[in-house]
């Protein structure tokens, strides 16, 4: 069975922002996904989003601007039990944490190290993470606000054309398809 994950692109709320090639600026929204099972979904719309004890940036909430991102999570579950929820955030000040090792990998978020940051920003491409997209990290929850739930829908089979023994053999859904143009072009 395979699973198509679809949403809709007409819900983004004025001054708000979809992914782009950047990284994201402060003090802008974007929209971001999250992706956990459906039991932590239920959890997590009754009583919002709590930070992580910890992560490759530390506590905070993760998320990524990317959806292809966020359906892969949680890792290892089936696919039929997963859920992606479609946020607005408020990154406020953005820190790019380029590499492993960075000074700031997990305490960006904290005033003895200097400089405190909301959002810890993974870029693609950087190494860090091993799909090579990008993540991002929220340090307050309340700066995450809920828009919906994108569920994987079941994709139906469809048969593809097959070559065998000289003849072309279809699906019925072509054949049907073909009939239906044969019989407008007879009108």
């Amino acid at each position: 069975m395979a699973y198509q994950w679809v949403e809709d692109d007409g819900d983004v709320p004025p001054g708000v922002s979809r992914v782009g090639r950047s990284g994201p600026e402060s003090g802008r929204k974007y929209i971001m996904y999250h992706g956990t099972t459906r039991q932590a979904a239920g959890s997590i719309l009754t009583t919002g989003f709590r930070q992580s004890s910890d992560g490759m940036l530390g506590r905070g909430v993760y998320l990524s601007r990317d959806l292809e991102k966020a359906r892969r999570y949680p890792i290892g579950h089936p696919e039929h039990n997963k859920v992606v929820i479609k946020v607005v955030v408020n990154v406020g000040r953005v820190i790019a944490i380029r590499q492993q090792g960075h000074p700031r990998q997990k305490t960006w978020h904290d005033p003895t190290y200097g400089r405190v940051y909301d959002t810890a920003w993974v870029p693609p491409n950087s190494g860090m993470v091993p799909s090579g997209l990008e993540e991002d990290c929220v340090w307050d929850p309340n700066r995450i606000h809920i828009i919906n739930v994108i569920c994987p829908r079941l994709t139906p089979y469809r048969p593809q054309s097959v070559q065998q023994d000289g003849l072309l053999m279809v699906g019925a859904g072509v054949v049907l398809a073909a009939a239906l143009l044969l019989l407008l072009l007879l009108k």
